[in-house]
């Protein structure tokens, strides 16, 4: 009899407390700060999920986005990490790189990249350096014998804009002249229209998956030069990969370990989070809304009109990977840095 008691009080809490949990979100507000201007893929994936999530997080919360550019997401980073309150009312979704500069020991990191509360990401990314068509830096081969090195447009270190340029000079000799400074992907997009810059460094579903991206490839105005997938992407099979470039240019293996490390930002892809501490009950509640999220017939409808790919990447695989990607041999980092520029 005592433990039949027992066990029904233990039922009668248990139920309790998940009814409370449940009940969070109800009439509160979630905010999403996106780490860059708005018009880029990262706040246009963050605006999409702020449409659809409700629905699926019990409560259904309001949810706005808030872009927060400035110092190629870390002014974002930091906020989510050490300002905004982790409560699962504040959450984020910033580059996928950041960590770079924790690893380099930069004074301005004020986060743990290991700690976020990891929700997930609605796709994994492929690299791609793009070049502006009539110019001559139409192949590689033009870019390595030319005297004066093509200029790429980038918002800062620790973004993919800054960091695959630099990576091609280390592993493959191909020199660029990096442009930071410009706040985000729509300002890099409107340089390279103008013709002040030759290149930049993006994903291959922000290229094709959005205008401008998506007319400069139709029309040949841009071309992509090389990716970063250790195989060729089936929407780009005619473009080499960098693994590829680097076994014909026979590339040392140190090489090849900082290409594994500086590339592996493409499985984080737009990767979601909230802050360190953030409690672990609410933590499941939102990456399993955020599952159910990625699942959902209309948003699926949505990202096919759109011409965007869904490939999600649960908060647990995250977690895992930020984990392994912030504990790097010395040897490995001191490349890695040499890579960065620091």
């Amino acid at each position: 009899m005592t433990r039949m008691i027992l066990a029904l009080l233990f039922l009668v809490l248990s139920s309790s407390n998940l009814y409370a949990q449940a009940d969070f979100y109800k009439g509160k507000t979630v905010r999403i700060v996106v780490g860059s201007t708005s018009g880029g893929l990262h706040d246009l994936w963050a605006r999409l999920l702020a449409q659809y999530l409700p629905k699926h997080i019990a409560g259904s919360p309001e949810i706005i986005v808030q872009n927060m550019a400035g110092a190629g997401g870390m002014i974002a980073a930091n906020y989510i990490y050490g300002v905004g309150k982790a409560d699962g009312l504040t959450l984020g979704l910033i580059s996928p790189a950041l960590f770079f500069n924790q690893i380099a020991g930069r004074k301005e990191v004020q986060f743990d990249w290991a700690k976020f509360s990891w929700i997930g990401s609605p796709e994994e990314t492929v690299d791609t350096l793009v070049m502006r068509s009539g110019n001559s830096y139409d192949t590689l081969d033009e870019i390595r014998k030319a005297t004066v090195p093509p200029k790429c447009g980038a918002t800062g270190p620790g973004t993919l804009s800054h960091y695959l340029p630099r990576l091609l000079d280390e592993v493959l000799g191909l020199k660029f002249n990096v442009i930071t400074g410009y706040p985000g992907a729509p300002e890099i997009d409107l340089a390279l229209e103008r013709g002040e810059i030759h290149c930049r460094a993006v994903t291959r579903s922000a290229i094709m998956g959005r205008d401008p991206g998506r007319a400069w490839v139709k029309t040949g105005f841009v071309r992509l030069l090389v990716v970063g997938s250790e195989k060729r992407d089936p929407k780009a099979p005619g473009v080499p990969t960098i693994w590829e470039l680097m076994e014909k240019d026979k590339t040392p293996e140190i090489g090849k370990r900082v290409a594994t490390l500086v590339l592996s930002p493409t499985a984080f892809g737009r990767p979601f989070m909230g802050g360190p501490g953030m409690p672990s009950d609410r933590v499941k509640i939102v990456r399993d809304s955020f599952m159910k999220t990625m699942n959902d017939p209309e948003l699926l409808a949505e990202v096919e009109k759109r011409g965007w790919e869904a490939s999600p990447v649960r908060g647990e695989k995250l977690e895992a990977l930020a984990r392994e990607v912030v504990t790097q041999p010395p040897e490995v980092i001191n490349r890695m840095n040499v890579v960065l520029g620091k």
